[in-house]
């Protein structure tokens, strides 16, 4: 292949270099087609086609399932790997050494106590609220309570901006949680791993001592994990821009937060479970369901199943969907939802419609599945993924900040009225 694109407009043409990455992917460089064409642009809604950066941290192949970070199976990560030791190896570059990956965990849980003023902004907030957009809300606050900007050319200042949001963010996500649930609002314990605090801050009974589940906690611990990083996605992308125009570390979250609430998105995962208790409050019928779906002319939507990027399945389901059966085997939960979805899932796995269309259930449908039988309130099933995207933001706003990569800035292609005169509001 050669390394030269050429690209022809009329009489002219125009040559562009070529980008390949090292996983034998191929872009065209048309930083300089504005330029040099005399204002031509390119158009692409959604971004489908367009790549907004060159990063070192995930690779993604929809079409054969892939999916690694910085080199790594997600397979071998999810099967041997600590969250931390994932959130450090997406951040940094590396798995940790043992010595490593403890000075990170302490820094991590010295920087865990929150000041009590945010305590007041979790009070005013009502407890009709949603969580993502409590969540949002405390992650930017954060900033007014460390107004120094990160000194991103300062090694020990960015480590320090990753430590503190680390530290604090699960407290916020229990926070928001308890809140809603009218439940005290507390600190986890440091003796316990990151995982597991986070569980036990969240659901520890004022009147009851916690007692550990390791089967739930390595369901969790998976799936924070598989949902730690995920390319140039909607909030990925979000937090990319919004810190390209030098916004802070945890303002820049806070807007991936936002993007993520979406139910295309992170929302995904809320939608199946309302679907399937739509489903239930139906008579939970599957197969009508089913039939539904296949309708071109019904507008119900099968949540949960295939995959924008995914043409095949999409890897990071296989791992939850053995954690799911584990956890719902060792809970032994008797849930008519769940029974629901266990049987679409067995459905659409043997169904031509969906083999063969690739609508294979998704990390969404598994990930609702989990929370919902950990107890875990739907609304809150969105902010449990933001936790989990945590390290991925932070990697890719350290690395975008590091590249020195420029403002975002898209074009348009304008479609409005053309120049017209003022009329005067008497004559309209």
């Amino acid at each position: 292949m050669s390394d030269i694109a050429t690209l022809k407009l009329g009489d002219k043409s125009y040559e562009f270099p070529l980008v390949k990455g090292t996983e034998n992917e191929v872009a065209i460089d048309i930083k300089s087609l504005r330029a040099a064409t005399d204002g031509v642009i390119t158009i692409d809604p959604g971004y489908k086609n367009t790549g907004s950066c060159v990063s070192a941290i995930t690779f993604l192949d929809g079409e054969k399932g892939i999916l690694r970070y910085r080199g790594y199976s997600i397979e071998e990560l999810a099967e041997k790997a600590d969250f931390l030791e994932v959130a450090y190896l997406l951040i940094f570059g590396e798995l940790p050494t043992t010595e490593v990956l403890e000075k990170f965990t302490q820094d991590i849980c010295a920087q865990s106590i929150v000041d009590e003023d945010v305590r007041k902004i979790v009070d005013a907030f009502p407890k009709s609220a949603h969580p993502m957009g409590v969540i949002s809300s405390l992650t930017s606050a954060l900033t007014a309570f460390n107004p120094s900007s990160v000194n991103v050319d300062s090694e020990e200042d960015m480590y320090n901006a990753i430590v503190k949001i680390l530290g604090k963010f699960p407290v916020l996500v229990a926070w928001t949680m308890r809140k809603k649930q009218g439940l005290p609002l507390d600190y986890g314990d440091c003796n316990l791993g990151y995982v597991d605090n986070t569980f036990k801050m969240m659901f520890k009974q004022p009147n009851k001592d916690y007692v550990k589940n390791p089967i739930v906690i390595s369901a969790l611990n998976k799936l924070l994990i598989l949902h730690a990083d995920h390319e140039q996605n909607c909030s990925t992308s979000t937090v990319r821009i919004a810190g390209s125009s030098h916004a802070g570390l945890f303002a820049s979250l806070s807007a991936g937060i936002s993007a993520l609430w979406g139910p295309l998105h992170g929302g995904a995962n809320q939608a199946v479970l309302e679907m399937l208790e739509a489903i239930r409050l139906d008579g939970g019928d599957t197969k009508k369901y089913m039939a539904k779906a296949k309708d071109k002319n019904d507008p119900f939507r099968l949540m949960g199943f295939g995959h924008r990027v995914y043409k095949n399945f999409d890897p990071r389901a296989k791992i939850i969907k053995k954690a799911a059966d584990e956890v719902l085997s060792d809970l032994g939960i008797d849930d008519p939802i769940l029974n629901i979805a266990k049987a679409l899932e067995q459905e659409a796995l043997n169904d031509p419609y969906f083999v063969d269309r690739k609508l294979y259930p998704n990390v969404d449908f598994y990930s609702g599945i989990i929370y919902r039988a950990m107890g875990i309130p739907v609304e809150m099933f969105t902010v449990m993924f933001a936790m989990g995207r945590l390290p991925g933001w932070i990697a890719q706003w350290r690395e975008m900040r590091l590249g020195k990569e420029p403002i975002g800035r898209p074009r348009q292609i304008y479609v409005g009225e053309t120049l017209r005169p003022f009329t005067p509001i008497t004559e309209r």
